[in-house]
């Protein structure tokens, strides 16, 4: 089972430059980078509602998201934060620049948040081998930078 995860985090990790690439072809379209990641976000409510009806997800557990604290909700703003970069970004670093720096600071936050345990995730403390897998991300970075 663990060996599924693993190839479906893959599978989302290569996806992401494409989407980006799609998303940047559509802001390019129609000349707004805001408006590309308001239709890309759009699409993915309407897939996401169809398939939540096909499988039959519980509508009703919605109500419980008005008793979460506000900054759960700020979920919504990283995304669209993240969605719109990357479309302004990757026509003008390239996938491969702005994807590596993307891992780059996902790595960095990840390894954070493992140290103290934020957001409930489990604690992993900051050791020689975490940063020097950083120092490697970020070595690669440059070398995508330079070539």
């Amino acid at each position: 089972m663990k060996l599924v995860l693993l190839f479906i985090a893959l599978v989302a990790g290569m996806l992401a430059p494409l989407q980006a690439g799609l998303n940047a072809k559509m802001g390019r379209a129609i000349e707004s980078p805001v408006y590309a990641a308001l239709i890309s976000f759009a699409v993915g409510t309407l897939v996401l509602f169809c398939y939540a009806l096909a499988t039959r997800v519980a509508f009703t557990n919605i109500r419980f998201a008005a008793n979460t604290h506000w900054s759960v909700w700020s979920a919504g703003f990283l995304g669209a934060f993240y969605v719109t970069a990357a479309i302004m970004l990757t026509p003008r670093l390239g996938a491969a620049l702005t994807f590596g720096l993307v891992v780059a600071g996902q790595l960095l936050m990840a390894v954070f948040m493992d140290h103290i345990g934020l957001l409930g995730v489990p604690v992993q403390p900051i050791g020689w081998q975490r940063l020097a897998g950083i120092a490697l991300i970020t070595a690669g970075v440059l070398l995508i930078r330079k070539f």
